[in-house]
Parts: structure tokens; C-alpha cells; sequence
């Protein structure tokens, strides 16, 4: 060690230090003309934390991104990094991935990579070996060499997001990130993810595919018309979208739309699902059932995110 004596180890080694901090958005709100695309939103993406950012077509997820790149100025709100407004400085220790892929399509693939690398503050070598670390944890090690055109979308993909984590950021900011990406990419991106935020990096993303949002994420943010319509963990949404139950017989179940002190989601032949006021409810639906027949089942049904997305987004 510089300025010391020279120290081995001989147990587990430490884990490195965080390299991230706290990314805090708030009131945060964009108009274009007379349309307004962020409405107010407030939100945080905490060191070490993946938080999926979920919406539909044209909910303001790009754009609230945009602004937090300072691609886009916000009209009212503010973006903070540790506390403080969020600077040229802090930016360039963040890794972007747009939704308009930005890369030099006639430049081949390494030497692009090493030139953003040291855009971003690499010496020559370290931006050489971390290109080439990341070329070969994609398994594209012997393409360096070819432009960036010849390669298939799914790979092109993989280098967009390789120049995105190139220069170990503190915060990565993806726009759909796994689009396009064949099941092995998939978790490839997906393991690269969670080892930069294990290693302190906040990840932010975006995804429709609410089933890896589901698997990945500490917790997501739900966009709908530009506003926050939802925020949490996976379990907190869950509950919020309130405790359901499946109730199948062996008759027609319809009779459960007579009963005013539940509520009926749906109802098909001897299966109905609904949701009641009070847990202890369920006794009562059990007697009930049972008076006009067989019953067959009485459980809790878990929404899924999809469920609770298409609800809070309605």
C-alpha cells in the first residue's frame, strides 16, 4: 500500500467499496407544447438497488430519464445526487443506455469501446482491459475487430450496454435495456445488473417485460399519463392491489353477486374470484358455499405484477 507497510490476506477477501449514492427526484415535470409528458413525479433510486420503472407507451419514462441525463431540462423539479442538485461532474460517472441506440454503427466494436471508455475518464489501458473483460463476459471476445453493423441486433445490444457500465458507474440509467435479447442474453444482462449493484451502483430501468421487472427488482415505480401511480416493492404493490380469493364448487357460482358485503371479479360456471372487507370474511363465503353444495376450493389468489400494473395504470 502506498505511504505503508505492505499487509496480505488470508480470509475472505472484503467486498469492494460502494461506488454508488442516492438519486432523488422530485416534482420532477417536462411539457412539450401543450402536452405534459412528466407530470410532478417524485421518486429515488437508492445505492445498491435495482428499480424497475414501468409504464406503458408514452407514460414518461424516456423522458424522465432524458432529464435525469441532462439530455432534456426540466420545466419544474429537481434532480439530486447525494443530497445536493446533480451536476455535469456527477452525470459523468453515470452509464446511460437510450432508447435511440447511439452508437457508431461503421466503427468497430473494441476501438469504440476503449474511446468512450476514456471519454469517461479511463486511461488508454484500463479502458482497453475493461473492454475486453466486458467482450468476453458477452462472448463476443472475437469480434472486436468488426464493425458494429455486421453484428446481429441481439449482440449490438450487448455492446450498447457494455459501453453503458464500460466506465464502473455509479448509477446506471437504461431505457428497455433487454429488448430484443435472446433468454441467454437475458440473464447475462441480468447478472451484470446485480453485480453493479452489488458493488453500490443504483440501477434504473425500464422494461415491458413485467415478468424479469417481477425477478430483478428491490422495487419499481409505476408510470402512467406522466404521473407516479404506484411505488414499492413487489410485495408492497401486491398488497395494495388487495387480497383475493378463488372460490370453486361444484354448481354455479353466480350466486356470489348476491352477496353485498364482497366484491366480485369475475365469475365463471363453479369458480368466481372476489375480495372481501374483512380476511375473516372467508368463514363466512366457506358456510355460505357449503349450504348450497360441494366446494372444492377457497384460497388466496397473488395477484401478479401484470395484474396490479393493469389496475393501477387503468
Amino acid at each position: 500500500m502506498r505511504g505503508g507497510l505492505e499487509r496480505s490476506w488470508t480470509g475472505t477477501p472484503p467486498p469492494p467499496p460502494s461506488i454508488g449514492g442516492m438519486l432523488e427526484i422530485r416534482g420532477l415535470t417536462r411539457r412539450f407544447g401543450d402536452r405534459t409528458a412528466v407530470d410532478d413525479i417524485a421518486m429515488t433510486v437508492p445505492s445498491g438497488e435495482l428499480v424497475g420503472f414501468v409504464g406503458g407507451n408514452g407514460a414518461g419514462k424516456s423522458t424522465t430519464m432524458r432529464m435525469v441525463m441532462g439530455v432534456l431540462e426540466p420545466d419544474a423539479g429537481q434532480i439530486r445526487w447525494n443530497g445536493a442538485p446533480v451536476t455535469p461532474a456527477d452525470r459523468r460517472r453515470f452509464g446511460y443506455m437510450p432508447e435511440e441506440r447511439g452508437l457508431y454503427p461503421k466503427q468497430p466494436v473494441l476501438a469504440q469501446l476503449v474511446y468512450l471508455g476514456r471519454l469517461q475518464g479511463l486511461d488508454a489501458g484500463r479502458a482497453r482491459r475493461s473492454a475486453q473483460e466486458l467482450l468476453e463476459r458477452f462472448d463476443l471476445a472475437a469480434r472486436g475487430g468488426d464493425k458494429l453493423e455486421s453484428l446481429s441486433l441481439g449482440n449490438q445490444q450487448r455492446v450498447q450496454i457494455a459501453a453503458a457500465v464500460i466506465a464502473d458507474p455509479r448509477l446506471l440509467v437504461l431505457d428497455e435495456p433487454f429488448s430484443g435479447l435472446d433468454p441467454t442474453a437475458v440473464d447475462s444482462m441480468a447478472e451484470l445488473l446485480q453485480d453493479h449493484a452489488a458493488r453500490g451502483a443504483g440501477v434504473l430501468f425500464s422494461s415491458h417485460q413485467l415478468d424479469l421487472v417481477e425477478r430483478l427488482c428491490d422495487r419499481l415505480v409505476v408510470l402512467h399519463a406522466g404521473r407516479v401511480v404506484a411505488a414499492g416493492t413487489v410485495e408492497e404493490l401486491r398488497t395494495s392491489a388487495g387480497v383475493r380469493h378463488r372460490l370453486r364448487t361444484g354448481s354455479d357460482a353466480s350466486w356470489v353477486r348476491g352477496l353485498g358485503w364482497l366484491q366480485v371479479d369475475d365469475v365463471h360456471e363453479g369458480s368466481a374470484v372476489v375480495r372481501l372487507a374483512d380476511p375473516e370474511d372467508s368463514d363466512r363465503l366457506l358456510r355460505e358455499a357449503a349450504g348450497r353444495g360441494r366446494v372444492y376450493e377457497l384460497s388466496t389468489v397473488v395477484p401478479t405484477l401484470a395484474e396490479v400494473f393493469r389496475e393501477v395504470a387503468a
